[in-house]
């Protein structure tokens, strides 16, 4: 039986192992040096080979990613999903699967439109190649964005370009830079040379980016508590938690009276709305009489639509509601035929799909300040977020990563929610159930963090602050029609070549 040529093409075995070193760039580990030179690799390997080849290396390196750095899908799935162990692995394995297939595109774009000299590739063509499909990959299917480039960039010196242009500016920059460790090792004379100049510039723009103060103060600062219950993932619905939970998070927030906004996590109330409605109502009580604004996750129905919401519940002088509007797929719905959705049901699966909230909602207040909400992994969506700017003066996400245990992935969403404060020049409340719960402010940096799997409430003085970002402004448009431009020239010569 004649095999596969990505698994006998050594190259790919290489792009794998680089592959798969990519998650060390991104928390915990934080080795955000490391990027480039293993996107470097990537980029060597591309060079001189067919599109064919290309891709092949390139789906082995995104493979190879994101086996080892989503690998706690497999734990949501199986350990708290319910799902069968087969299922578990098929569907962990199918998203590895599909993110390759994005980089396979760039290895073949990236040697279809190759040009005869290397600093015009490693420079310009390849890295916009990288970037246009991890934009792609971005929102594709309605998209996962999760190990983003520019996302493990954010405690090195290359996170000042996220306000210019955000997370893919990043990636960007991040590229370019592995083209220059490319040029430096694997040519020389001239071409060594025009390496070093380009680094030059990016260091001489890198540090222009650290003098701008692109957003401003705005009123008075808020006293915030964010409360982190900690109730673990397989006991959360039990029914006879439902009461011991409820009263964990009122004495939180009875504990937190200097606070004037409380934020608690990600359906921390664990029922529908109306089913605790004195509960609620009690609440309210409460924090009117202290003058705070309360915001909790809960699940809301629509008895009209028959519908449930995964929202975000705004009770004291402001009153409102925000409905999660990008859900998770096969999490909070189901893109599946309908035989499938009865089998699900039998094996006591998840399989009804909850309801997207309006595009146009209002935003949430807090005395005065509007407030940029989001759900879970909504925060890893930026140009979403920009729909509540520049009038909101603060981002507020809550989150239930109690879903991937003690695994890498709360680090990497909190770095995500760090890239959104910086992208934003807005400060973040990060409010989760099990950690890592957090107050961000608007440079991406952490002023408090809890520590995970501990009941506890963060507070800190948060300022609110106006104006706009070029990011903000413009979000990704600028850097996607660079990269557009960059590779449709390189389209028109290889055509010319040909």
């Amino acid at each position: 039986m004649t095999l596969p040529p990505f698994l006998v093409d050594r190259g790919c075995w290489a792009a794998a192992a680089c592959g798969a070193l990519l998650p060390l760039s991104f928390e915990p580990f934080g080795l955000f040096w490391l990027a480039p030179f293993l996107v470097a690799g990537l980029f060597l390997l591309w060079d001189r080979q067919s599109p064919r080849a290309a891709a092949g290396r390139g789906f082995a390196f995104g493979l190879a990613a994101f086996i080892a750095g989503t690998y706690w899908l497999y734990i949501s799935i199986y350990e708290f999903g319910g799902a069968p162990i087969w299922l578990a692995v098929i569907l962990t394995a199918a998203v590895a699967v599909a993110m390759g297939l994005f980089f396979a595109g760039a290895g073949w774009c990236a040697a279809r439109f190759a040009a005869s000299s290397l600093p015009l590739n490693v420079f310009l063509i390849w890295p916009a190649a990288w970037l246009l499909f991890e934009w792609l990959r971005g929102w594709v299917l309605t998209g996962f964005p999760w190990l983003s480039l520019g996302y493990g960039q954010i405690d090195g010196p290359l996170a000042v370009w996220a306000p210019l242009a955000g997370v893919y500016g990043v990636s960007l920059v991040t590229a370019v830079t592995a083209g220059c460790v490319v040029a430096l090792f694997h040519t020389a004379g001239a071409y060594r040379q025009r390496a070093f100049a380009v680094l030059g510039a990016l260091a001489l723009a890198t540090g222009l980016l650290y003098l701008p103060a692109w957003t401003q103060t705005e009123g008075e600062a808020q006293q915030v508590a964010l409360v982190q219950g900690s109730i673990s993932q397989d006991r959360k619905w039990l029914p006879r938690q439902r009461l011991p939970t409820l009263e964990l998070y009122r004495e939180l927030t009875v504990s937190a009276a200097d606070a004037r906004l409380v934020v608690w996590p990600e359906v921390a109330v664990p029922a529908m709305q109306h089913m605790v409605q004195p509960y609620l109502e009690d609440l309210a009580a409460l924090v009117r009489s202290r003058d705070q604004q309360l915001l909790l996750g809960i699940l809301s129905f629509d008895f009209d639509r028959e519908q449930y919401y995964n929202s975000l519940l705004a009770i004291g002088p402001d009153a409102g509601v925000y409905h999660k509007r990008h859900l998770v797929p096969f999490g909070e719905f189901f893109p599946v035929p309908s035989f499938v959705r009865r089998w699900m049901r039998m094996m006591s699966l998840p399989y009804q799909d909850a309801a997207r909230g309006a595009r146009d909602q209002a935003p949430l207040r807090s005395h005065g300040t509007e407030l940029s909400p989001s759900i879970c992994y909504e925060d890893a969506f930026g140009a979403e977020q920009r729909d509540f700017l520049p009038r909101a003066g603060m981002l507020v996400n809550v989150s239930n990563d109690a879903w991937f245990g003690d695994s890498i992935a709360p680090h990497q969403h909190l770095q995500i929610a760090r890239m959104r404060a910086l992208e934003t020049g807005r400060p973040m409340l990060r409010a989760t159930n099990t950690g890592i719960t957090a107050l961000i402010n608007y440079r991406g940096e952490i002023v408090a963090a809890a520590p995970q799997f501990e009941t506890t409430v963060v507070t800190g003085l948060v300022q609110p602050r106006a104006g706009a970002t070029p990011f903000v402004r413009f979000g990704n448009a600028p850097v996607i029609a660079l990269s557009l431009a960059v590779l449709g020239v390189a389209w028109l010569v290889s055509r010319g070549r040909a």
